[in-house]
């Protein structure tokens, strides 16, 4: 039994335990290139939190990962066969349920780890932290930590070099082999503005993409993932730890 992980314990454990953060992963179900499975986002999400969550349980933090959010928001993705959309709406209404029994039980420190980019939560958090002014509420986004150079040439933006090699060392079996890799190459808008990122519209991603990939796989490596999975679980937990054992009260000095 993990004692840090809902999914895994129990009544016996958990009617006389108390927690200091509930973590939540959120991923989304989708495809990713010709060859990832349409459960990348989740498979890294909750390995990321689970680990993590060893990671700061050894260390003395009062943490509960909770169990994963499988569907995001797909609203680009309407004609790519099974992409499951959850709108923003569903989702402010999900968190909100869970919030209210996390406040009620008395956990107070709530983190959203986000692991779709199609999720976008900060005005969803800002308007839950008005429903709540007792509760911490935070987000992190695993991925971001890619885009330093010592991890991948060309991350890529979706399943890509980053994810590829992410899936490769967590789940290999769900891998095709390399011969049928898409080269994710992206189509850009015509329009100057939304490529340099000061205007924004949604992508409609069966015209951006060809294999629903953005980002080349070919450099990617099982090796890569176990380094770039491991800093990332090494770097989740000093933030778990940190958010269980500050005082909300006492964050700003």
């Amino acid at each position: 039994m993990r004692p840090y992980v809902l999914a895994d314990t129990n009544w016996k454990h958990l009617k006389d335990e108390n927690f200091d953060l509930a973590i939540l992963p959120w991923g989304a179900t989708e495809a990713h290139n010709y060859h990832l499975p349409y459960s990348t986002d989740v498979i890294e999400g909750t390995e990321i939190a689970e680990e993590s969550a060893k990671i700061a349980w050894e260390k003395g933090a009062k943490i509960i990962v909770l169990p994963t959010i499988p569907f995001g928001v797909n609203t680009g993705q309407k004609d790519i066969y099974l992409d499951i959309n959850l709108n923003p709406s569903t989702q402010f209404a999900i968190l909100k349920d869970i919030i209210t029994v996390l406040d009620r039980q008395g956990i107070k420190k709530f983190m959203l780890l986000n692991s779709h980019g199609g999720n976008n939560w900060k005005a969803i958090i800002r308007e839950l932290g008005l429903l709540f002014p007792e509760m911490f509420l935070c987000i992190s986004e695993w991925y971001k930590l890619a885009n330093d150079p010592k991890y991948f040439e060309e991350p890529g933006d979706h399943a890509g070099e980053m994810e590829t090699s992410m899936i490769l060392h967590l789940a290999p079996h769900l891998v095709l082999p390399e011969i049928e890799w898409g080269k994710g190459s992206e189509k850009q808008n015509t329009i100057r503005a939304f490529n340099e990122g000061w205007a924004w519209t949604e992508r409609p991603w069966s015209k951006i993409s060809e294999d629903t990939g953005v980002g080349n796989p070919a450099l990617s490596s099982p090796e890569k993932g176990k380094v770039f999975f491991n800093e990332v679980c090494k770097k989740m937990a000093e933030l778990f730890v940190s958010i269980a054992n500050t005082d909300i009260n006492e964050l700003y000095k």
